[in-house]
Formats: C-alpha cells, sequence, structure tokens
C-alpha cells in the first residue's frame, strides 16, 4: 500500500517560503513536474487530490510541488491561503521522494 500524502500534516522545511519554514502544514493536493525548470502552466499539468490519483500518476517524483495551508495556532484551525512548495522541504514527504 502506498504511503499517505494527501491530507498529511507535516513541517515545511524549505527557503523558498520563508514565511512558512517551521510551521506545520496539511497537504491538499500534489502538482505534478511543477517545480521543474521547463515546467509551463499554460501547456497543462497533472493534479492529485487524492492519493489515489498520485498513485495513477506515478506518485511523489522531485519537481513536483504541493498546495499546503499551514496551521494557525491562535485561531485553531488551518489558513484558506495556501502556497506551493516543493515536496521535497517536507518533511514528511522528503524520505517518499528519496526513495525514488
Amino acid at each position: 500500500m502506498a504511503a499517505k500524502v494527501i491530507g498529511t500534516v507535516t513541517t515545511y522545511d524549505g527557503r523558498e517560503h520563508p514565511y512558512l519554514r517551521g510551521y506545520q502544514v496539511k497537504v491538499l493536493a500534489v502538482f505534478k513536474g511543477a517545480a521543474l525548470p521547463d515546467y509551463d502552466p499554460d501547456d497543462g499539468f497533472a493534479v492529485a487530490t487524492t492519493d489515489d490519483e498520485l498513485a495513477r500518476l506515478g506518485g511523489l517524483a522531485p519537481g513536483d510541488r504541493a498546495e499546503v495551508v499551514p496551521w494557525l495556532e491562535s485561531e485553531s484551525r488551518f489558513s484558506f491561503v495556501s502556497s506551493d512548495p516543493r515536496v521535497e522541504d517536507l518533511a514528511a514527504l522528503k524520505p517518499l521522494v528519496a526513495k525514488r
């Protein structure tokens, strides 16, 4: 069985989104290949919003991005504002990408 990705709560460890560093974030979706240098969003792209969709698209890979929302401790809820870090910058997903 594949690891759970969509819905995972993890820590952001990257430098690309400094305002998220160290925050708990929830993964809402994965954008396949969106972090690759030749990525063109106008050329069409695959988005996985369930773990089954992600598996059909080949699972996590270097160059994928995740749509995440940060946990707002003071409001005891996740934010409605999302960001799109590289999957390698999410603590719980990094080992899954490294296995490839």
